[in-house]
């Protein structure tokens, strides 16, 4: 499948004048396409917000050759040795410094690959410049901070109501384009509850696309949850068939799921108070977890082992 089939990549920015930045972090940026220069930097934020764009979009209005890897899928030192090394030691065919775009950072081994990329930063510093991406800052060791601008990818509360006009509106270009009829007020729902996370957004929108129209037909469907397969897989206590519901159903707000378990399953059991502890103990978690999935996972995992579920 071509990546072009995704929208996401068929519709990223190359210019950091098209991406959806607040003005303090667009103004950098700008800045250093008009000087010419790339920096080692270190990006960090949420998913979704433009790290990865940014980066390439750098690259690309400065024409400068790059080489772009992603560190979860190539965390070990290995990397180094092979694809940056060969990469990084050659002159740039347009005369400027190259640029490796380490993606997902945060995924590199800290014991070794991170390290050794420390080494790697001032070899190379004549010719090569690195820009790393990460959603958790504190996973990548100090030396690497200390070796490149440090730059939040944070949206200033006062900032959001444009930014999110602007997502507003670069989506519905990406519909006009595609010949997707939508109801605009179904589209400024989506963006509100996805919001900042452009990637997750327009991804949303390409798979309810298939009917040719987003409307509120959709909005059903973000928040449908199909309880009584996972009353079933419950009662079979099918824990495979149970954690592919919970991925299948992490589109929905947290909070909301877990009231609909609470609704779907109080009737179905003796042992309520059991199954009401477990489910605001880890509604409570929810707040601070960073996972989601393991969350929602761990709870009906818990109800599972120990609350008795009666046919619907």
């Amino acid at each position: 499948m071509s990546d072009l089939f995704l929208w996401v990549e068929q519709y990223r920015p190359k210019k950091i004048n098209n991406c959806v930045l607040p003005k303090q972090l667009k103004d950098y940026f700008n800045s250093l396409v008009e000087k010419g220069e790339v920096q080692n930097m270190l990006l960090c934020g949420s998913a979704g917000t433009g790290k990865t764009t940014v980066a390439r979009a750098l690259c690309e209005e400065l024409d400068c050759d790059y080489i772009l890897i992603n560190g979860s899928e190539e965390s070990g030192i290995d990397v180094l040795r092979n694809k940056i090394r060969q990469f990084a030691a050659t002159v740039s065919f347009s005369g400027g410094v190259k640029v490796v775009i380490l993606d997902e950072a945060d995924y590199l081994n800290p014991n070794s690959t991170q390290p050794a990329l420390r080494g790697f930063i001032e070899e190379f510093a004549s010719n090569c410049r690195f820009i790393f991406t990460c959603n958790y800052k504190n996973r990548i060791i100090p030396a690497l901070h200390s070796r490149c601008a440090v730059i939040d990818f944070k949206i200033p509360s006062e900032e959001k109501p444009k930014l999110a006009s602007d997502m507003f509106k670069r989506l519905q270009q990406v519909l006009t384009e595609e010949r997707i009829k939508f109801d605009p007020k179904v589209l400024a729902k989506v963006v509100s509850k996805y919001f900042p996370d452009y990637r997750r957004t327009i991804n949303e929108l390409q798979r309810y696309s298939q009917s040719g129209f987003i409307d509120e037909g959709i909005m059903v469907n973000i928040s449908d949850e199909n309880m009584s397969e996972l009353v079933d897989n419950l009662k079979r206590k099918d824990w495979k068939s149970m954690r592919a519901w919970v991925v299948n159903n992490l589109d929905n707000e947290p909070q909301q799921l877990f009231r609909k378990i609470y609704d779907t399953l109080v009737p179905l059991t003796n042992q309520v108070p059991q199954l009401v502890l477990t489910i605001a103990d880890y509604q409570y978690k929810a707040s601070f977890v960073s996972d989601q999935e393991i969350n929602f996972v761990a709870c009906l995992t818990e109800i599972m082992a120990s609350v008795e579920i009666k046919s619907e």
